[in-house]
């Protein structure tokens, strides 16, 4: 497959928002990719699809702007170009929340990575014994496509549902190791932030998400595919697109407006 896809993210205060994006439009137009890049106060968000020089030129050309120095992607491949078009969008958070008091560029949230959550799913517990509780952050609409199947799901019609269900339900966690997953990381992350922002312990996000996930720990205890914002629809476990995704095609007219990792 000849297409490299990568998914990013940074939480990190911006304040040339018109300007940068003039910049990474001109950018990724003079190396033809194509693909979305949200921009906000709060940071970068981008999904970008083309050959691998010139996907690696962008990302070693993003990361000489020291807000952007520590920016890691997670990459899966294609053999077409899976966007019709490279947009750069201003918005107001680059994953909406609603959450004013919820600041994720002033410090990262507390994170696992693949390996150590297998391990924690291989022993049913986590290194101190205590029961861990996955929690699935995205819409319903994804983890109809696949999830882990002993995550929390409360079948969210939008991000911004999360802060109402956690509260109706936040005896549940108590005691126990929480962990958030999301499909690149960023909503995962938001999520533990807001959790902590309410007095809940024990919280993590899962890094880099379910495709770092698959990449690192090949999608152990995973049931199903990974819904994703272009028009593959899915990665399974090797991270290539999907070949049994089928509630996929309806997913993806229901996802049109979020762009989500």
């Amino acid at each position: 497959m000849s297409i490299l896809n990568i998914s990013a993210y940074r939480f990190v205060s911006l304040d040339d928002l018109p300007a940068l994006r003039e910049r990474l439009l001109a950018r990724c137009h003079a190396l033809a990719l194509k693909g979305t890049i949200l921009l906000a106060p709060e940071g970068i968000n981008l999904f970008l699809a083309g050959p691998r020089n010139a996907i690696d030129a962008f990302v070693a050309w993003l990361r000489e702007d020291s807000r952007f120095a520590g920016l890691q992607a997670k990459e899966s491949f294609s053999e077409d170009v899976p966007f019709k078009r490279m947009r750069v969008r201003l918005k107001q958070e680059i994953i909406t929340l609603r959450r004013p008091t919820i600041r994720p560029e002033g410090g990262r949230a507390p994170a696992v990575d693949a390996a150590t959550l297998k391990r924690w799913l291989d022993q049913g517990h986590d290194d101190d014994g205590r029961e861990v509780v996955l929690l699935d952050t995205r819409n319903a609409y994804e983890t109809d496509v696949g999830m882990f199947p002993q995550a929390v799901d409360y079948r969210l019609s939008s991000f911004t549902g999360l802060p109402d269900a956690l509260a109706a339900d936040q005896a549940r966690y108590a005691g126990k190791t929480v962990v958030s997953y999301c499909t690149g990381g960023i909503r995962c992350e938001k999520a533990v932030l807001y959790m902590q922002d309410v007095g809940m312990d024990g919280v993590y996000q899962l890094e880099g998400g379910i495709l770092k996930y698959f990449e690192e720990a090949g999608g152990a205890h995973w049931q199903g595919d990974c819904f994703v914002f272009d028009e593959r629809g899915a990665v399974d476990k090797t991270l290539e697109p999907s070949r049994s995704c089928g509630t996929c095609a309806r997913a993806e007219r229901q996802s049109s407006d979020d762009t989500a990792p």
